[in-house]
């Protein structure tokens, strides 16, 4: 007998319910979706933006590989790629029954969320630009057959909100909270925006003149708002007992299951979803959970949540300030793993040793690079300080030295430069077929928070009540484009490097670096002959490896050990057997629905910040 908790129970019940609600639209979805490539394909051609609609559609992926038979990715294809990105994503890795990414794990999964509804954004935005519609331009196929798309990819984030592993998630690290916490408030975001670009305030699309089959009074994604905003509170809630004064003066502590570590990417996570929940928490009444003080009491639940609390900015500016001060960058000016206390012995005498972060953990990551971006760009828009998008710029900049873009083309070009070589990103761990899940994740986060890091700076600000923004005027605005151009062919570089990883069932690689070309031919002996060596950092690789079961590390106590190392062992899946093909990204965990977001977060900031924008 198979026995489920009543959060399993719950959540198989409404995924069912979701999928009877999309069985009963698959007509719809049948004669809709095979067409939205090729809709897409046709948006981004020259000259193709007028004109009469066309009517053969094309199956999806015939459609796709008929406009890159070479293999290039040209930018008149962009979105059309991206498209069928998310497509292979989600027809291969998800499972609508589930509401899960069965092979993820739980904060990979997070990240999953939000890179789905970042690229469900960056589709409707694509859309609004196709014409100049008013609201009396009819309705017509393509109109609906892009709505449709929208609705089968957002129905797939509604039920991963049943799916998601939400009370696993609430006794790990602080940082897999704040995944939660940034992929809700992502779905909020895309929820709201394509309402307002694509629906009136009676809930009948701008450019719909009398359709039948949309008469509701607003779109019925806006019902989900209010849940995904309660997670949201609820994990941002959870994961703020992490801010601890007592050590180095302030920031994140990674775990409470080990010794204090203050890490990069924990207190990056928190500036980013401080500053998210800021702009974008639209306030929250939900009271659950309820706790009880004691039996003959009545159960207590959460106070209400006010939209744009300026206590959340507060968390975001004092977190960037300690991160800015806190000494965690190197000689490249990226930022390294994070902090121990040198002699702290807390679980043995109390002993807090020197209570200052003063043993670095030099180990690089690429996420490290690109979480704090949308904190440093939220951030300027909720203070209206350029200095915060210089630090950005700059951060930018030096990870793209790092990739090794200025060698490229000369006899260095495959050597490690810190994130990369030849001006490709690449996580340490790439070229040696050796990254975990975590890893696997790792560079289509840093594509992601890049690509909202350079999104338009808003003309205007905002005033009400005690929620401020503010805006750029004309010659700030010009000079966050040209730098956010400039970094176009680099961009174009990582995305066509990516691109080429695809095999033929059009999963991607996580190793974009490999020499691609009349080089290929000789990769496989430079990879035997350690031609494609990472220097070694004087770091710790916890992430793509064990996490030290030492003093530095561990809780001394035995039962918090092992209670780790039982957790350790639930957070990384079995590696997948060697294919028998000589293909270096079937080495390891082979292709995964991890490296599949990396090529989807990749396209989408070239398309976000270079080719949307010809």
């Amino acid at each position: 007998m198979i026995v489920r908790s009543r959060s399993q129970t719950l959540a198989l019940a409404v995924a069912i319910f979701l999928l009877i609600l999309g069985l009963l639209r698959l007509p719809q979805l049948i004669a809709a979706s095979p067409g939205i490539l090729n809709i897409y394909t046709r948006l981004t051609q020259p000259g193709l933006r007028q004109g009469p609609p066309h009517n053969e559609y094309c199956d999806l992926h015939q459609t796709h590989s008929a406009a890159t038979t070479d293999g290039l990715l040209r930018p008149s294809i962009t979105l059309a790629a991206l498209l069928n990105t998310l497509e292979v994503m989600q027809s291969h890795f998800y499972t609508i029954w589930q509401g899960q990414w069965p092979d993820a794990i739980d904060w990979t999964a997070a990240v999953m969320g939000t890179q789905v509804s970042a690229t469900l954004t960056a589709m409707t935005e694509a859309w609004r630009h196709r014409t100049s519609l008013t609201p009396s331009d009819a309705y017509t196929q393509e109109d609906q057959e892009h709505e449709n798309a929208i609705n089968r990819y957002f129905t797939q984030i509604t039920s991963f909100y049943f799916g998601e592993n939400a009370f696993s998630l609430r006794t790990q690290a602080y940082d897999d909270m704040l995944w939660v916490v940034l992929g809700w408030l992502e779905a909020v975001s895309f929820i709201t925006r394509h309402s307002v670009l694509h629906y009136n305030r009676s809930g009948v699309p701008y450019h719909v003149s009398n359709p039948p089959s949309l008469n509701s009074t607003q779109w019925y994604a806006q019902q989900f708002i209010p849940q995904f905003a309660h997670r949201a509170r609820v994990f941002y809630d959870l994961a703020a007992r992490g801010w601890d004064t007592s050590l180095c003066g302030g920031g994140m502590v990674w775990n409470p299951h080990l010794a204090p570590y203050k890490n990069a990417i924990t207190n990056q996570l928190f500036i980013s979803a401080s500053i998210g929940m800021y702009l974008r928490f639209p306030g929250d009444d939900n009271a659950s959970p309820f706790t009880f003080k004691n039996p003959v009491r009545p159960a207590t639940g959460l106070p209400p949540a006010k939209a744009h609390d300026p206590q959340y900015l507060e968390n975001a500016v004092e977190a960037y300030q300690w991160l800015k001060t806190s000494g965690m960058t190197n000689r490249k000016g990226l930022y390294v793993d994070g902090f121990h206390i040198q002699g702290w012995l807390g679980g043995k005498n109390g002993s807090i040793g020197t209570g200052k972060c003063d043993l670095r953990n030099e180990q690089v990551y690429t996420y490290n690079q690109g979480v704090v971006l949308s904190g440093l760009r939220g951030l300027w828009e909720a203070t209206g300080f350029r200095s915060y998008l210089d630090d950005g710029h700059q951060l930018i900049q030096n990870v793209i030295a790092a990739t090794g873009w200025d060698t490229r083309g000369t006899r260095w070009r495959w050597q490690w430069s810190g994130l990369g070589r030849n001006g490709v990103m690449e996580e340490a761990c790439d070229s040696s077929g050796t990254c975990s899940q975590n890893g696997h994740t790792f560079k289509g986060i840093f594509f992601h928070h890049l690509a909202y890091f350079c999104g338009r700076l808003p003309p205007t600000g905002f005033i009400a009540d005690d929620f401020i923004t503010f805006g750029a005027d004309d010659r700030l605005a010009a000079w966050h484009d040209n730098k956010c151009e400039g970094y176009g062919p680099w961009l174009r570089n990582n995305a066509q490097a990516a691109y080429l990883t695809r095999d033929h069932d059009g999963e991607y690689g996580t190793w974009w670096g490999i020499p691609a070309g009349n080089e290929h031919t000789n990769a496989r002996n430079m990879i035997d002959e350690d031609g494609f060596e990472v220097a070694p950092e004087d770091g710790t690789d916890y992430r793509n490896k064990d996490v030290p079961l030492d003093d530095s590390w561990t809780l001394p106590d035995d039962q918090r050990r092992q209670h780790w190392e039982s957790m350790e062992k639930q957070r990384e899946k079995m590696e997948m057997p060697e294919k028998s093909d000589w293909d270096p990204n079937n080495r390891g965990r082979g292709r995964t629905v991890e490296t599949q977001s990396g090529g989807l977060a990749v396209l989408r900031a070239l398309w976000n910040v270079v080719d949307s924008r010809r």
